[in-house]
């Protein structure tokens, strides 16, 4: 699933004024979004482990990359070449 966060959206007042970088929450909420896209309600999830590597800006292009099958999957927002994102969502129904 490929994605932008807009300049303009509500997250992004006040972290960081002067650099504004797009908050890890809303990158695990495009991950949620792509796991559901892609397997249909899942209900209940958790995120055992997530780690964030690089910052995403505003405008710039990233996209989801999803491995595994429910109710376990490992993902990856990438932006360009670079991993920004990794971790695991797990299914708890």
């Amino acid at each position: 699933m490929e994605f932008s966060i807009p300049h303009d959206h509500p997250c992004l007042a006040g972290h960081f004024p002067g650099r504004p970088l797009v908050p890890g929450v809303v990158l695990l909420e495009r991950v949620l979004e792509a796991v559901e896209a892609a397997h249909g309600p899942t209900g209940a999830l958790r995120l055992p482990q997530v780690k964030f590597l690089r910052p995403l800006l505003p405008g710039q292009p990233a996209r989801v990359v999803l491995e595994g099958t429910a109710p376990r999957w490992r993902f990856e927002v990438r932006g360009g070449d670079y991993v920004l994102a990794r971790g695991e969502v797990v299914a708890d129904g």
